[in-house]
């Protein structure tokens, strides 16, 4: 592990915090309010290093009962209790000193970043190792919030945070004394201030209109293609989550912005007082962020089967699809059945031309057809 600590460090964008909060729903407002009581302002030191608090009574546990824990006690840098020693201004050195011990151990025993993640939590922030997670906050604080987003999920909050459910939020993050610094109430209270601030564009600006501009697509037989200022991935992202909100005409999440998307597209915007149209722009996509799940009217939640199959495009698809299977099956049975006769009439053809009895030969009184039964039990 590089122990300078030093990589591009770069700074958080604007266009970050919605773009890493919509990844799981969060809007903009959410993830601000929670970062402007837990994070440290900025991810990196004055050095350009990640922040970071070593905890020596982590140390001590993680260390266990032995050598190593004998040997960073007698150095000062383990203790049973939090608290028994003041932190030192630049806890760097301690840290250094840790890591000649047990280097993973001491690394999993500091706080880091932005949101000060303790690197015991790696792996519920997505990396294998603390080493893995400390260099990927070392190159940017988009990655200390990427981090601080895949915690969330993994403690399963994110949706306490979704809901503003701001006693979770501040429990979860820092324990059963959240309220005696009132993060709680930090937290509301910074949702407030950020409900009223403009959201920041999920994406850059077009070009202007004099700029020139690339050849249209052609159209697919879905429908028209997505603008070019609207990547593919965009457009797949529109539809699941209008999909998860209840909006199932907008069909399937192909990226592609046919009949379906715009008709589902149309009535989102119809629902959220967002201006008339078909189109995906920043409105629609902060307004998807900030969307609770469509209420459905009763007349089309109590609705019987026929009547859904006819009202709405993909239950009728998928009703006449299972209809089709269905007869394609009934006529492939009925053609096999008609198979197996006409190949036993033959076979009875051919039984009837073997037991006709020669003209002229036919016993007085027996009649000129011998039953297949009779022939079976004869010879010729």
């Amino acid at each position: 592990m590089d122990t300078s600590f030093k990589g591009a460090a770069a700074r958080l964008k604007d266009i970050d915090i919605p773009r890493i909060g919509a990844e799981i729903g969060l809007g903009e407002d959410d993830l601000h309010a929670f970062m402007q009581v837990e994070a440290a302002g900025s991810g990196f030191d004055a050095s350009g290093r990640p922040k970071m608090l070593f905890e020596p009574h982590v140390f001590y546990r993680l260390l266990g009962k032995g050598a190593k824990r004998d040997a960073a006690a007698k150095a000062g840098l383990a203790y049973p209790k939090w608290g028994m020693q003041p932190y030192p201004r630049d806890c760097y050195p301690r840290l250094i000193n840790a890591m000649a011990i047990d280097e993973t151990a001491a690394l999993m025993s500091a706080s880091w970043g932005l949101t000060q993640i303790l690197g015991e939590n790696h792996r519920d922030t997505g990396y294998t190792s603390p080493q893995a997670m400390i260099s990927a906050f070392m190159a940017s604080e988009a990655n200390h919030l990427e981090a601080t987003v895949g915690l969330l999920v993994a403690w399963e909050v994110d949706d306490d945070l979704r809901a503003h459910r701001w006693p979770v939020i501040a429990r979860t993050w820092n324990g059963p004394g959240y309220k005696q610094n009132a993060y709680d109430r930090k937290m509301a209270a910074a949702f407030a201030k950020w409900q009223k601030i403009k959201d920041t564009s999920l994406w850059p600006m077009r070009e202007p209109a004099s700029a020139p501009q690339p050849a249209q697509p052609e159209q697919s037989a879905q429908g028209p293609a997505a603008p070019t200022s609207i990547d593919k991935a965009t457009v797949e992202r529109v539809q699941r989550q209008m999909k998860d909100l209840g909006y199932t005409e907008v069909g399937s999440a192909d990226g592609k912005l046919g009949t379906m998307a715009a008709t589902a597209i149309r009535a989102f915007r119809a629902d959220n007082a967002l201006p008339a149209g078909d189109e995906i722009d920043d409105d629609l996509l902060l307004a998807l962020q900030k969307a609770r799940p469509r209420a459905i009217a009763p007349e089309r939640a109590n609705a019987p089967p026929d009547v859904v199959r006819e009202k709405v495009p993909e239950a009728r698809t998928s009703w006449l699809t299972k209809i089709g299977a269905l007869f394609t099956g009934i006529f492939a049975l009925v053609g096999s059945f008609f198979d197996g006769v006409i190949g036993n009439l033959g076979a009875l053809a051919a039984i009837s031309s073997r037991s006709r009895t020669p003209p002229g030969t036919c016993p007085a009184g027996s009649g000129c057809w011998r039953s297949p039964a009779s022939l079976a039990g004869s010879s010729s």
